[in-house]
């Protein structure tokens, strides 16, 4: 009885696509994934927009740097944006503005030495804008050190200005402090040299608006009246890290009178555009051109060009601002309106990423979609090599039909598969392969393993076998 023959095959038609759009979105997908995470860190790190409106904390109304402040709003207004000038008592106020995170304040003038030791860490320094020399006037003898104002009567200026911190800075070294035999007056400005000139006070310790010329040339030309010359100020400003030792020349406020009629040395604190570290870039671009164009001319302390200076006594000179006075404007900021570029500077921190990880990434997306519809024809032969190497060993009837129905279940699946038209060559290679195995194993068809083509069957059967037509029977063995 002849074994029962295996079912046919079951034939499913190979289905074929232009585009294998699941091969596709896996192989763009990395690509796609890296540049979300690029623009999202890109978006974390990016700039907001410049706000429009900033708050400078200046000085009392009418006094340099209120008028300063109020040029920078003018040269600020040019680009858009509006500053808010809030005036202040002076150096100290402007300060404590700054310190106080609640106080609406973003920039102000700070004289250096103002303050304690130990500076806000989120203060910086925008640079240095100008000198604010101290000039002391007296009566009387000829003093050669400040220890000999001790008993005096001084007027030191009013509380919290700059004027005022340095001179008792000053003086505490000398051994003259607050509460002693020293009357350390609050008097400022035109009303210490009034009071000067009355001889109601023995010296004046003047600095900032309070040495305007015609204060100065006056207190010059009164009789009685000196001008302190510091014989120790390269000292002072060795001892005290914010000052710095300068000459005001012979005749410098007067040359046809000659006033002063000496060299005078002095020590002048620097006056800093301090700010917050929050402040944007682009704004603190716009301040130090703005302090460039109304602080950078020639004075008689100052040679043109000399200030904003990126040298610094009290705070750390910020980034952005070191960057600026290394580099200046940037190349956008130089061929742009100022919020043109601003926008499209933003949009540069997102875009530069997108190009570095698209470009490559998009390279790779057609090896990657080869990649992966060849991994699928592929990881057939792995099954069917298994199948063919157990199929060359004896098998039964039954496991024949098993064989065949595994690979009946592998020509199912591989018909299954959508597989684009670009890789059909590919695809019919594999139905190939697959048919070789498959008359492999139906060579097996019978109960002896298959010999040459047209051998089929035992050799008993063959020799019993009907001969060719036309060709006489051969008598066997036994036969009459």
């Amino acid at each position: 009885m002849k074994p029962a023959r295996p079912r046919p095959p079951r034939r499913i038609l190979a289905r074929f696509v232009a585009v294998s759009w699941r091969d596709l979105a896996l192989s763009i997908g990395p690509t796609v994934l890296l540049a979300g995470a690029a623009v999202w860190l890109a978006v974390k790190l990016i700039q907001p927009a410049p706000p429009s409106t900033l708050v400078i904390s200046s000085g009392p109304p009418g006094s340099t740097y209120w008028n300063a402040a109020q040029k920078y709003k003018t040269i600020l207004a040019k680009n858009g944006v509006t500053l808010d000038v809030q005036s202040s008592e002076g150096s100290a106020q402007n300060l404590a503005r700054l310190s106080n995170p609640n106080a609406p304040v973003d920039v102000g003038f700070v004289q250096s030495g103002i303050g304690p030791k130990e500076r806000d860490e989120h203060l910086v320094s925008l640079g240095s804008i100008g000198y604010v020399p101290l000039a002391i006037m007296y009566r009387g003898p000829v003093v050669a050190r400040l220890s000999d104002f001790k008993g005096k009567r001084l007027a030191l200026g009013a509380e919290g200005s700059g004027a005022r911190e340095l001179s008792l800075a000053l003086l505490k070294m000398n051994g003259i402090v607050p509460g002693g035999s020293t009357e350390l007056l609050p008097t400022a400005g035109e009303d210490a040299a009034t009071a000067l000139l009355d001889g109601k006070i023995d010296a004046a310790f003047l600095s900032g608006d309070s040495t305007q010329i015609p204060v100065m040339a006056k207190l010059f030309r009164a009789p009685g009246v000196h001008v302190y010359s510091f014989t120790q100020a390269e000292a002072y400003a060795r001892r005290f890290p914010y000052l710095t030792a300068i000459t005001l020349p012979m005749g410098v406020y007067d040359l046809g009178r000659n006033l002063p009629p000496a060299d005078i040395h002095t020590v002048a604190p620097t006056i800093e555009l301090v700010a917050r570290d929050s402040l944007h870039p682009a704004l603190s671009d716009l301040l130090i051109e703005a302090a460039r164009e109304v602080h950078g001319h020639a004075t008689i302390l100052q040679h043109a060009g000399e200030f904003p200076s990126p040298v610094t006594r009290g705070f750390p000179l910020s980034d952005d601002a070191a960057r600026y006075y290394k580099s200046g404007k940037t190349f956008l900021y130089r061929r742009l309106p100022f919020w043109v570029a601003s926008l499209v500077d933003r949009l540069l921190v997102v875009v530069v990423p997108l190009i570095v990880v698209l470009i490559p990434g998009l390279r790779l997306v057609p090896s990657l979609y080869g990649w992966r519809v060849r991994s699928r024809i592929y990881r057939w032969y792995g099954a069917l090599i298994a199948l063919e190497r157990r199929a060359l060993g004896e098998h039964t009837a039954e496991e024949r039909v098993q064989l065949l129905d595994e690979l009946d279940d592998i020509e199912e699946a591989v018909n299954r598969m959508k597989m684009p038209l670009a890789y059909a060559g590919q695809f019919y290679v594999l139905r190939e392969h697959i048919g070789f195995v498959r008359e492999r194993l139906t060579a097996h068809d019978q109960d002896t393993p298959a010999g040459p083509p047209g051998a089929g069957g035992p050799p008993q059967a063959r020799a019993e076998a009907a001969p060719p037509a036309g060709t006489p029977p051969r008598a066997t063995p036994g036969s009459a």
